[in-house]
C-alpha cells in the first residue's frame, strides 16, 4: 500500500487536519493560521522544531501554540 503525501499547498485546513512527517509551511499553511489567530504571523526556529518534533498534533494544535508563544501580531 503506497501512502500519498499531503498537499499542504492546496487541501483544504481544518483545526483537525494532522500534521504530517511531510508537513511544509506554505502560503496555504499561514493563511489558515492567520485566520486562526487573526493576525499576522511569524516562525521561529524552536516552533519548527516543535512542529516536526514527530509528536502527533493538529493544525488546530499548531495554532494554539502558535497563540501561546504569542508569534503573532493582531490585525489593525
Amino acid at each position: 500500500m503506497t501512502m500519498t503525501k499531503f498537499d499542504w499547498h492546496g487541501a483544504s485546513l481544518t483545526r483537525e487536519t494532522p500534521v504530517t512527517a511531510d508537513y511544509r509551511t506554505t502560503q496555504n499553511v499561514r493563511r489558515f493560521l492567520a485566520a486562526q489567530t487573526g493576525g499576522d504571523i511569524r516562525f521561529d526556529r524552536t516552533f519548527m522544531a516543535w512542529i516536526r518534533s514527530g509528536a502527533p498534533k493538529t493544525m488546530g494544535d499548531v495554532a494554539d501554540e502558535l497563540v501561546r508563544r504569542g508569534l503573532f501580531r493582531p490585525a489593525r
